[in-house]
């Protein structure tokens, strides 16, 4: 007799929980937590991952998908994510003067490896970049992909952002580091959901190697901030905002400005 549909869904979502609490959990670990067979851990785990819900790492550890990020920023509201980013991308801009961006998972991302520029602060140099807001930028090689995925590392000298060159066109170079949302009791680097990140695009000549660490633990300390501020931000009722993003891959604007 097939398994009654309301217990099949029960099951998925206990198993969904148990791998973004724990953030990456083997096979055996999920079927123990859930108190599952490890075969029908598996056949669920499958289906989750089949719609993006869940990811599986070469070794078959299991971590939560692009989806069910994408989805955690949709839970704060588009336009709650980007208020609460605010301040942030500001104070970056003060700091730096580069142009500083909020990204999130796109709605296809987990099929097709995309993000979305949700907002952005316009850098004061005046060489600078130029707006993205609403474009995709691909997850594949990027700063910006490396840290929706869950790549930035925890420890080390450049603990909590990642700094690539030469990404989407040459001669640019992006910094970003994750905005994390709690799912758990866990504490520390690398705990909590990664829903969005917080990056700097700047041109590679003014990003020497000190210049680019200094600018990292700046965007990584402001992306933290952003974590504290939504564990303490009861989300409203708004219409999402139309991010709706252009078909084509992004390209660097860089323009002078007037003096």
């Amino acid at each position: 007799m097939a398994e009654p549909s309301t217990r099949t869904v029960a099951r998925a979502l206990e198993l969904l929980a148990a791998v973004c609490d724990a953030g990456d959990l083997p096979l055996t670990d999920a079927a123990r937590r859930t108190e599952l067979s490890s075969s029908t851990a598996l056949r669920l785990l499958r289906t989750l991952e089949g719609a993006g819900f869940v990811r599986r790492d070469p070794d078959g550890t299991f971590r939560p998908g692009l989806r069910i990020m994408q989805l955690g920023a949709q839970a704060l509201s588009s336009e709650s994510l980007v208020s609460l980013a605010a301040d942030p991308l500001r104070r970056l801009v003060e700091a730096t003067g580069e142009s500083c961006y909020l990204s999130v998972p796109h709605l296809r991302g987990a099929r097709d490896g995309h993000g979305i520029y949700l907002a952005m602060e316009e850098g004061t140099h005046s060489v600078r970049h130029t707006s993205w807001v609403g474009r995709t930028v691909p997850l594949d090689g990027t700063a910006v992909g490396a840290v929706l995925r869950g790549e930035a590392p925890t420890d080390g000298p450049e603990a909590g952002y990642v700094v690539v060159e030469d990404a989407v066109e040459s001669d640019v170079t992006a910094i970003a580091a994750p905005v994390r949302v709690a799912t758990s009791a866990e504490t520390g680097p690398g705990a909590g959901a990664i829903v969005a990140a917080l990056s700097i695009v700047a041109p590679s000549y003014r990003m020497s190697p000190q210049r680019a660490a200094d600018h990292g633990r700046l965007v990584a300390q402001e992306a933290r901030g952003i974590l504290h501020a939504a564990e303490d931000h009861t989300p409203q009722d708004h219409t999402a905002q139309d991010h709706t993003p252009q078909d084509h891959t992004p390209q660097i604007h860089l323009e002078e400005r007037d003096r």
